[in-house]
Order: C-alpha cells, then sequence, then structure tokens
C-alpha cells in the first residue's frame, strides 16, 4: 500500500493551479488570524506532498511554524516602535508566505508545453501567455546557474552564507552575487529567443504528449481551496 501510493503522483491541471493561486491569494488577504493563515499553509504543505514534494512541503511548513512562533512572540513580548517595525514586517510576510510556497509548487510541477496547452484552450491572449511561458523556464534556469557559481566559488573558499558575507563583503559580491545577476540578465534573452525560435508565437494550436483535462484530482483540490475561502468569508461576515 505504501509502495503504491509513493508511486502515486496528484496531477492536476494548469488552469486548476492558476485558480489555486488565486483563492491562495484571497485567501491570505482575507485570512481573520494567524491561526487560518497556519491552516492555510498546513494545506498547501498537504498539497505539495501529494504532488511528491516531500521536503519542499516539510521545509516551508517548518520555516513557517518558526516565523509564526517568532510572531507570537512578538506580539507578546515587545512594545514600542520596535514592535510596530516587526509587526509590520511580519504582517506582511504572513499575506505573501503562502501564496509564495504555493507558487513554488506550481511552478516545479507544470510543463510549459502543458501550461501552453491548457491556456490554449481557454483562448488565453499571446501578451499573457508568453511572459508566463518564459517566467516557468527562466526561475529553474537561474537556480541552476545559482547552483554552478556557488560550487566554483567553494573551490575559492567564498561562501554566500551570511557569515562569508560578514567576513568578506567585496569579494562575496563580485564573485557570487554580481555573476548571478549577468547570468539573470543573459538567460532572460536567451529564454526569449528559444522559445520564439521554437514557434511559441505561432497562432496554430498546440499540441501535447500529456492530456490536458480536468479530473476528479482537480474538483477535489479545488473545493478544498475554495471551502477554506468560503469559511474565511464567513468568519468576516462577508456571507451568511
Amino acid at each position: 500500500m505504501i509502495d503504491w501510493f509513493k508511486d502515486k503522483k496528484l496531477s492536476i491541471d494548469p488552469r486548476t493551479k492558476v485558480v489555486l493561486l488565486l483563492l491562495c491569494v484571497f485567501s491570505a488577504m482575507l485570512a481573520p488570524s494567524l491561526q487560518y493563515e497556519l491552516v492555510l499553509i498546513m494545506i498547501i504543505g498537504i498539497f505539495g506532498v501529494c504532488c511528491k514534494k516531500w521536503k519542499y512541503a516539510f521545509k516551508g511548513i517548518i520555516f513557517y511554524l518558526l516565523i509564526y512562533m517568532f510572531t507570537i512572540w512578538t506580539l507578546d513580548n515587545m512594545s514600542g516602535a520596535l514592535r510596530t517595525m516587526f509587526v509590520a514586517f511580519l504582517g506582511l510576510f504572513h499575506k505573501v508566505y503562502p501564496c509564495g510556497m504555493l507558487s513554488g509548487i506550481v511552478l516545479s510541477t507544470t510543463k510549459v508545453s502543458e501550461f501552453l496547452s491548457a491556456m490554449n484552450r481557454v483562448h488565453a491572449p499571446k501578451k499573457l501567455v508568453i511572459p508566463l511561458a518564459v517566467m516557468l523556464r527562466y526561475i529553474p534556469t537561474i537556480q541552476e546557474d545559482w547552483h554552478y557559481i556557488k560550487d566554483a566559488m567553494r573551490m575559492r573558499d567564498i561562501s554566500p552564507s551570511l557569515k562569508g558575507f560578514i567576513t568578506n563583503p567585496s569579494m562575496t559580491v563580485e564573485c557570487i552575487y554580481v555573476p548571478l545577476m549577468m547570468a539573470a540578465s543573459k538567460a532572460a534573452d536567451e529564454l526569449s529567443i528559444a522559445s520564439v525560435t521554437r514557434g511559441i508565437e505561432n497562432p496554430k494550436p498546440r499540441t501535447c504528449l500529456v492530456q490536458i483535462k480536468f479530473k476528479i484530482s482537480d474538483g477535489i483540490v479545488f473545493l478544498c481551496f475554495l471551502i477554506f475561502l468560503l469559511i474565511e468569508l464567513h468568519i468576516k461576515g462577508v456571507i451568511i
């Protein structure tokens, strides 16, 4: 039974993922308390586990729990201008983090071909689809360049960590962050050219080896996020 579960992977239609992101934005924005945001993070974590993003979901939940406990401690023990500063920053963090965590799962589980095929099904405008398609490939490319730069600089005993930046800031910026910015700029141009070369602007209908369709799993995940949002709206008195 365990082996069967490990082999299974939750396959969600790219159109459903876009709707989930919108529901997550509204849920995070309208959350009446920190407890509701914590529940939202747990739901996103379960979704990540079902998509076989075990490590990502676990690390995301643990990191949020640490920030959650620090927020509670700040509200109970700090006062004055320092408390106001931390509350403002942490309030923004709690609103943005769920969307960022879900976006990471969506980006890592969505192929560009599947996304383009799904967007063609809903007749989305090219001006919207092309930038999003390039972004789907851009972030993994930057992550790959980042790992290459870190591996190269490790041989020169230069670390991008906070300790390395404090002990040798000029060398860290020159050897790590400047090459990363140059690689990021170059990657954007190369991906744009590659996308045009592969016919991303072709008005003809796109084909995809993966069958793009709504399944029962799409409906279940959508209902989970929708019910959570409706509960928040009920708590706030928006709906009865």
